[in-house]
């Protein structure tokens, strides 16, 4: 797991990371704002999931205190990170700018 997310965040295609867990309520939310991104923003971006429970490792290796935590990659950067969540709109917004 850590390597093939490490080869998609190192990539040049900007890459969302959702952490979550399933006991998480606003996490639940998100789920369905990501997926009214991916209609708008299509192959702008890839949205991944990575579920804190299974994979502590990456959480502690990105400082994830909180879920949900979205992550914005590019290149292996760090763009924007947000813990709580966040709207359609300014998820787009967001995209758009760093594609």
């Amino acid at each position: 797991m850590q390597s093939s997310f490490n080869d998609l965040i190192n990539g040049n295609q900007l890459v969302l990371v959702d952490f979550f867990a399933d006991w998480c309520g606003p996490c639940k939310m998100m789920s369905p704002i990501l997926q009214e991104v991916k209609s708008v923003v299509k192959d702008q971006v890839k949205i991944i999931k990575i579920n804190v429970d299974t994979n502590p490792e990456l959480a502690a290796k990105f400082m994830v205190r909180g879920v949900p935590t979205l992550i914005l990659f590019k290149n292996g950067n760090v763009l924007w990170r947000q813990s709580g969540v966040a709207s359609k709109e300014d998820l787009v917004k967001l995209i758009m700018l760093n594609v």
